[in-house]
């Protein structure tokens, strides 16, 4: 039953989602108290395409252990979490465009419980579970982070755009060293946070340039963190 589950989780997460926010790239800037217009944290539009990826990969992911791996002992202690992430998630996108609180508070719980299924994923089939696990818990790091540093400048709580947007991926950087030292196998995991940072990085180009050196900076250390996992940790192949 959890791989039903877990399969009819992951197909309402990617298409539920998107249906109900299509054209959802970010909070509006006058969802705050202060508008944030060209605020400095948020990525690129084109950085949020990754969910096109996650979204496919999860679905094909469920779909096999649902299919070849329901009785697997090893594909089972995950999967509790992973549909939490997933139930959180489905209706996470309308939340955002009615209140970036409550969206900010379900995205670390859905980060939360991503990594958790992460940690609990099997060895075996890499590709078809720790894989789009890993990638979907990175890009909720980055995303989590980006959210609640928004939160922060968007309601005026100390720092301005500037120092939120240091707090934002400075935190995010530290909570993926975190998750990359728990989980050392997993290297898409820092190239999900990666690809968030890189596109803060692209969104301030020719603008903030501490804000484009952090980032990037961040973005090779992480990189650093993937390369490790794949040579330490080499990913198997497909078990049939």
């Amino acid at each position: 039953m959890k791989a039903i589950f877990a399969f009819v989780a992951a197909l309402a997460f990617a298409v539920a989602g998107p249906l109900l926010a299509p054209d959802f790239r970010g909070y509006r800037p006058h969802d705050f108290p202060v508008p944030q217009l060209n605020a400095p944290i948020q990525p690129a539009r084109y950085a949020f395409a990754i969910w096109g990826v996650i979204y496919v990969w999860l679905v094909v992911s469920t779909g096999f252990g649902l299919l070849r791996r329901h009785s697997a002992e090893d594909w089972d202690a995950h999967r509790w979490p992973l549909i939490a992430a997933l139930v959180i998630g489905t209706p996470w996108l309308t939340v955002a465009t009615l209140s970036p609180l409550l969206a900010t508070i379900m995205i670390f719980v859905m980060l939360v419980c991503a990594l958790v299924a992460l940690e609990k994923s099997p060895v075996l089939d890499p590709w078809l579970a720790r894989a789009p696990i890993a990638l979907f818990a990175g890009w909720l790091t980055a995303a989590a982070f980006v959210s609640l540093s928004l939160i922060g400048s968007g309601y005026k709580i100390i720092y301005g755009q500037i120092g939120w947007a240091y707090f934002g991926m400075l935190g995010a950087l530290i909570f993926a060293v975190v998750g990359c030292r728990m989980r050392p196998d997993a290297p898409l995991y820092p190239v999900g946070v990666a690809w968030g940072l890189l596109g803060i990085a692209v969104n301030n180009w020719n603008d903030r340039w501490g804000i484009v050196a952090v980032a990037l900076l961040s973005v090779l250390w992480l990189l650093a963190y993937a390369l490790r996992g794949w040579r330490r940790h080499e990913m198997e192949p497909f078990h049939g």
